[in-house]
């Protein structure tokens, strides 16, 4: 009778378990497939390489968000990601970025790459318009893309901006020590 009455809370507790994990799958989501991760590579290298700007109303949501850490605000919207493709591809025109690696999980894309440009326009900075050097800078970086029904809905970047600016021509300028007083 002992072993009767610790077997069915451990039955019971056992299907409970069961079908909480059944209902956790089914509503968990189905995420994107490798293929679809492709396309959206391919379509994201035609924006930024071709500056076909038809594409970014086909592939992002409404309200889409790229984080930028080079940047001082997100962007946020699709007219606001259109200006921020149209200002890169005037300070470079020959922008081109290839992908180096795909990575899908769930809803994300985790793309490594790399961009190669030449600065022959003015460079749009949070200190304001910086003239074009005619330098070339090559530059590594990741994102992190998230996809829900089928459009990019938020985009994380990375990159080393200080080494594009050195290739380009910048310094760095230290900071001074301030002046002591008499």
């Amino acid at each position: 009778m002992k072993k009767l009455l610790l077997i069915i809370p451990l039955s019971i507790l056992f299907c409970f378990a069961f079908s909480c994990q059944k209902q956790a799958t089914e509503e968990a989501p189905e995420g994107i497939s490798e293929e679809e991760a492709l396309r959206i590579g391919e379509q994201m290298l035609e924006i930024f390489n071709a500056g076909n700007l038809a594409l970014v109303d086909e592939i992002f949501a409404p309200g889409f968000v790229r984080h930028d850490r080079a940047l001082p605000e997100d962007i946020v919207g699709l007219d606001a990601f259109k200006t921020y493709v149209t200002s890169l591809r005037t300070a470079y025109p020959d922008f081109t970025a290839t992908i180096d690696e795909q990575i899908v999980k769930g809803d994300k894309i985790i793309t490594r790459w790399t961009v190669t440009a030449t600065n022959n326009g003015p460079l749009q900075t949070p200190m304001g318009e910086l003239p074009p050097t005619g330098k070339t800078m090559s530059v590594n970086g990741a994102e992190i893309i998230t996809v829900v029904n089928g459009k990019i809905t938020e985009d994380w970047v990375f990159y080393n901006q200080l080494y594009a600016f050195l290739q380009l021509g910048y310094t760095l300028a230290l900071p001074q020590p301030p002046e002591e007083k008499k």
